[in-house]
């Protein structure tokens, strides 16, 4: 068995898709220390920079001080804190959700949500470039799993016309964390609506950076959040710069999930100092649009300097800005000699993306000077004309 998967860790490394761990030495920041070095980094979701920010350092030591280190049992035994619950209000007013519920990471949420619903009488249905925290959620409900091509609605709606399942839940990412690009989700609701299917919407990329003051993809448009069916997954550990996730939805749902939720269920609760920091970032998330703004600038600005480039940036108006190469060798080239230059952008290849579709993830956050972005327009350039 050793040799085996040695020699399928051979064959990872000779196709360049082995992975290798970087030390982070320092805090998240636009420009961190890894492995001894300092570098320009566009390779974090830390989206708004909350992750070292001082409030929330503060915060984190009166959460601390209040609450101690570890919440120390599950939610349904003695570990649901103050904390928690107060975190949950304010996630579901900010959401606009009657009720809202905290899970300790965004995969655990989505693997919660799906295997509650959905058992071997169901189906779900699911966007081909979903995150894999989906793919494997719908996997472990033994429901049928039907997938359709990204963003293709009227693929999804022959397969929700034609299925005989007794309950029906559709799966969509909102901002895929890969390309970039954001789902049709006014038309997602209207199909599910028509179809009476449930949807959950996985906002991990969205929350804290899209919608007005920043409460997320939905809320590009007024009124979703009061659809009866729809279920709102989002992350707190990219823009909100903590820790965690939370599920919003109505009561019932909210109430079955605390039933039946296995990966709520069974595990110990999220440490408390961390909801209480929390509330800290939501507040900022709220007041400083200026973040939101940062970052508008810094993607027009990216998106004009590498016009010219042999590669193509993939249409995104998000801080995800991938940059398609194709051959994961010279993916791979390209993002360590961007590293030799100081400039940290991560090479994302098969299997995360398809065969001949590797590409350079360029993550933005409201840290990045204009400075910052042209020292990357310039070296990318730079190499593109070596």
């Amino acid at each position: 068995m050793i040799a085996d998967l040695a020699e399928q860790l051979r064959d990872r490394e000779q196709q360049s898709l082995l992975r290798r761990r970087q030390l982070l030495e320092s805090p998240q920041a636009g420009r961190i220390t890894v492995d001894g070095c300092d570098y320009l980094a566009f390779c974090s979701n830390d989206y708004l920079g909350l992750a070292n920010h001082p409030q929330l350092i503060e915060a984190a030591c009166e959460g601390v001080r209040r609450y101690g280190v570890g919440a120390g049992a599950s939610h349904l035994i003695s570990g649901h804190s103050v904390a928690h619950h107060e975190l949950e209000q304010a996630l579901a007013a900010f959401s606009g959700f009657p009720q809202a519920l905290l899970f300790s990471t965004g995969y655990m949420a989505n693997i919660g949500v799906v295997t509650a619903l959905t058992g071997r009488a169901d189906a779900v249905f699911a966007d081909k470039l979903n995150h894999a925290s989906l793919n494997d959620a719908a996997l472990l409900s033994r429901a049928a799993f039907i997938r359709y091509p990204h963003l293709d609605l009227r693929v999804l709606e022959q397969h929700l016309a034609s299925t005989g399942a007794r309950r029906k839940l559709v799966i969509s990412d909102t901002v895929f964390s890969m390309e970039g690009d954001i789902a049709p989700i006014s038309q997602l609701i209207e199909l599910c609506r028509r179809y009476d299917a449930w949807l959950l919407l996985d906002d991990a990329h969205g929350f804290g950076v899209m919608g007005e003051h920043g409460r997320g993809s939905l809320f590009l448009s007024d009124a979703i959040a009061r659809v009866p069916n729809l279920i709102y997954m989002a992350t707190l550990g990219k823009a909100a710069g903590v820790f965690g996730a939370f599920v919003a939805a109505q009561p019932d749902v909210i109430e079955t999930l605390i039933q039946s939720a296995r990966s709520y269920i069974y595990t110990t609760a999220t440490p408390p100092l961390l909801a209480h920091t929390l509330l800290t970032s939501l507040k900022l998330i709220e007041r400083e649009a200026w973040r939101r703004e940062a970052l508008e600038g810094s993607i027009v600005q990216l998106k004009q300097g590498l016009r010219a480039l042999p590669w193509r940036l993939l249409p995104s108006c998000t801080p995800i800005q991938p940059l398609l190469i194709g051959d994961s060798v010279e993916t791979v080239r390209i993002s360590r000699c961007l590293r030799e230059r100081g400039i940290l952008v991560p090479a994302i290849r098969p299997p995360t993306v398809p065969q001949g579709a590797a590409r350079l993830r360029i993550s933005l956050s409201a840290v990045h000077t204009s400075d910052d972005v042209q020292c990357l327009v310039d070296v990318l350039n730079d190499l593109a004309d070596a």
